[in-house]
Order: structure tokens, then sequence, then C-alpha cells
């Protein structure tokens, strides 16, 4: 597993209580395994990241959304917060590297299955919430489903390139280890553009430019599924 140091750097948030960060990050079948006590995983913590997610990004919808009606929210809110979507955030911060699991999830691709990633993630954003407030974990949840909320406020969410191409990929049942990788930047810091290519199971699928590295990574996981070879 990687340096939790790493992780720390990535969120923008360091715990004063290093205890709950494992928590977060103890997925039930380790602690299974090892004969822990349940308070050990993270399903409590799920439990809180899930409700105060929901919230977050309902308030920030209302928010940017401003004429829009119930229902529209309520989709929107959906869409942003599914299962799929938070896999998909957390593959983006490589949450998977740093999860405790117990043998079997291990050795059957656990650390990339979208309904452990998407439940760690949300016990992450639990512990925060219990180690640094509610304003702490509302600042992270924003900054970390930025794009996807945008995705949603533009009504495109669901033309989420990068998770249809996860979804693809998993029909086959197969399990598939894949990233985004930057291979070129250009223009001033304020202007850059970026090259980003999707590599599964160490072969380049796509490759996509975008000014930012979220439009990037759009674009090089639209290529790999034009090119229909998945």
């Amino acid at each position: 597993m990687k340096e939790v140091s790493q992780l720390l750097n990535t969120i923008g948030y360091d715990f004063n209580d290093r205890d709950l960060l494992k928590n977060a990050l103890t997925h039930s079948s380790y602690s299974s395994e090892h004969r822990l006590d349940y308070s050990s995983n993270n399903e409590r913590l799920e439990f809180i990241g899930d409700a105060y997610v929901d919230a977050a990004i309902g308030a920030e919808l209302f928010r940017i959304m401003k004429d829009a009606p119930e229902g529209v929210l309520s989709k929107n809110r959906a869409d942003v917060v599914r299962e799929e979507s938070l896999a998909d955030v957390a593959r983006g911060i490589d949450l998977g590297d740093y999860i405790y699991l117990g043998r079997g999830e291990e050795a059957t691709g656990g650390r990339q299955k979208d309904s452990i990633l998407a439940d760690s993630f949300e016990a992450l954003i639990g512990a925060i919430i219990i180690d640094g407030g509610y304003e702490v974990g509302k600042n992270v949840i924003l900054r970390l489903l930025h794009d996807k909320i945008e995705l949603a406020v533009e009504g495109k969410l669901r033309q989420d390139y990068k998770t249809m191409l996860q979804e693809k990929l998993q029909e086959d049942g197969q399990n598939y280890k894949m990233k985004y990788s930057i291979v070129a930047e250009s223009g001033p810091d304020h202007n850059k553009t970026f090259t980003i290519e999707v590599i599964v199971n160490n072969e380049v699928l796509g490759t996509g430019t975008g000014k930012s590295k979220a439009k990037a990574e759009q674009a090089a996981a639209r290529d790999a599924l034009s090119k229909g070879v998945i």
C-alpha cells in the first residue's frame, strides 16, 4: 500500500486523529479476517459520510441552480452522488491503493470495485467530518466533486465518459487496472493545455487534450470508447 501521506496531500487535509483515517480505510473484509471489533471497519463512518455528501451536494446545487425546480435538483444530486460517480472520484485520488482489504477481496480486484471505492470515499468524508468538523468536510467534498457538480449543472454528467468507460470495462466481469497519465503540458501557467492517456492493464486505449486535467481525462475516455476496442 502507498504511504498515507500521499493521500492526505491529494485531499488537502491532515487528520488530528490518524486512527480515524485508518478506520475510514478499513474494509469489513479486513476487520472480519483479522477478528477485529465491528467498530474497526468503516461502515459507521460511511453512514456519516453518505448523509453529509448528500446534504453538501444538495446545498451547492441549490446555490448554483437558482431557478431549478425541486425535481431537477434531486436528479442532479442523485447523478453526482451515485455509486459510479463517487467511485470515479475515488479512483482519481487513488483511494483504492490505501484501503485495508481482506485476502478474498484483494484476490477478486476489490481495490477497483465501484461499491468498495464509493463506500470508502464516503467513510473518508465521514472521518474528516468527525475529525475536523462539518465546514471542513464540506470544503473537501466540494473540492473533490467539483467536476461532477459542474457536469451535472451543464446537464452532461450522464455523458461522463470516464464513468462510461469504467462501466464498459466491468461488463465482462474481469478485473482491470485503469489509470490516467499526463503525457504533455503546454502553454503558460494561466492557460495550460494538458494531454492525457487512459491506460488499461498497461495498454494505452485513448488520448485526449483539454484546458484542465479533468477535461483532458474526459477526452481520453471518449477517445477510448469511440475506438470500440473494449
